[in-house]
């Protein structure tokens, strides 16, 4: 909808971290006033840091798990959108702390969503979870919303969790309005500026910086690889349709990730990166290391179908795009340049 998000009152949760970042200033591009609620971030460098967002946004530091605090943000910001991202995501790290996880990602969000019912005022929201939170049985079909949710690791558990808890206060308290919500499932999201522990492409960037090889765990594994904006279009195009008349038909999962050409090996991923950036690397496989998924793909049919919504970098545009980031902000460039030029160039694609 032309001009929707010109004034409106968003709060982003989870703000401070790599999508909530570039969410934020995809927001702000756009003139929303937005406020955000979040963790100081636990990277250096973060993105959040080099965009300026402190000085360019409403920011407040502090915990979902605290349900007097969300209140209370809630109720200062009086939002007309909530884009729930605040979360423990990484997986390596919920097996080191299963409590933290689980703490973060279900009770934090019922935590936002018992704030916005006690509002009592319209509001679209946006819970954002994770292509890992269905039964993952290794096979080839690609997950559709209808499919069972489960998960294997503390991560993907917590997470289906989280569909579970909004499913949740939609049927037992936002039947009737004025509150829609919905959930965005995204798949491997890449982009510059993630700057987190444990992932391929800022492990890749951190190597090839130094000079070093990259050791590379499970190069066979097969995941839904999508830059950062295309699923966070998703994300803002889904809170226009549950702000709408319709409204009601957009109160559900839906999936975000790439077309099934896009979705490539672990292995695939570092040589296409490769091709922007010369390095080296070296297998690193541990079998003893904790279980991680080796196949998931991602149906976007309903989101396609439903919200008019389709990918529009594919995984060669979306490696050059993030690789590109990365290689020029080590040699001096602007990260926050970097950033308005991809999401200008993304707008030009629409």
């Amino acid at each position: 909808m032309a001009g929707f998000w010109s004034g409106k009152r968003v709060l982003v949760t989870g703000h401070t971290g790599f999508k909530g970042s570039w969410l934020s200033e995809m927001l702000l591009s756009r003139g929303a006033q937005v406020a955000g609620l979040a963790l100081p971030p636990d990277t250096r460098p973060a993105l959040f840091d080099q965009l300026d967002l402190a000085a360019r946004m409403d920011h407040l530091a502090g915990d979902i798990r605290d349900p007097v605090l969300v209140a209370a943000r809630l109720r200062e910001v009086q939002p007309e959108v909530v884009l729930h991202l605040a979360a423990q995501p990484l997986v390596r790290r919920s097996y080191r702390d299963p409590l933290e996880t689980w703490s973060t990602n279900v009770m934090g969000t019922a935590h936002v969503l018992e704030a916005v019912r006690a509002l009592d005022t319209p509001c679209a929201v946006v819970v954002v979870t994770t292509d890992k939170v269905y039964e993952n049985r290794e096979w080839e079909h690609p997950y559709r919303e209808t499919d069972p949710l489960g998960g294997h690791d503390p991560y993907s558990a917590s997470k289906a969790g989280t569909e579970l808890v909004a499913a949740s206060w939609r049927k037992a308290f936002f039947t009737a309005g004025p509150v829609r919500l919905a959930t965005a499932r995204a798949g491997n999201v890449i982009g510059g500026g993630d700057w987190s522990e444990d992932r391929i492409l800022p492990d890749l960037a951190r190597a090839f910086a130094a000079g070093r090889a990259l050791p590379v765990r499970n190069r066979h594994a097969v995941r839904p690889w999508q830059h950062v904006l295309d699923p966070l279009a998703g994300y803002l195009l889904l809170a226009e349709r549950l702000s709408g008349p319709d409204a009601a038909r957009f109160e559900d999962g839906f999936n975000f990730g790439p077309e099934p050409a896009d979705q490539r090996s672990v292995g695939d991923l570092v040589q296409e990166a490769r091709r922007h950036w010369a390095g080296e690397w070296s297998d690193a496989t541990d079998p003893a290391a904790p279980h991680e998924a080796g196949r998931l793909a991602l149906s976007i049919e309903r989101a396609r179908l439903m919200l008019g919504w389709q990918p529009r970098w594919d995984f060669a545009r979306a490696v050059a795009e993030t690789v590109g980031w990365y290689r020029d902000v080590a040699t001096g460039a602007d990260p926050a340049a970097r950033v308005r030029d991809q999401i200008a160039g993304f707008g030009e694609a629409e």
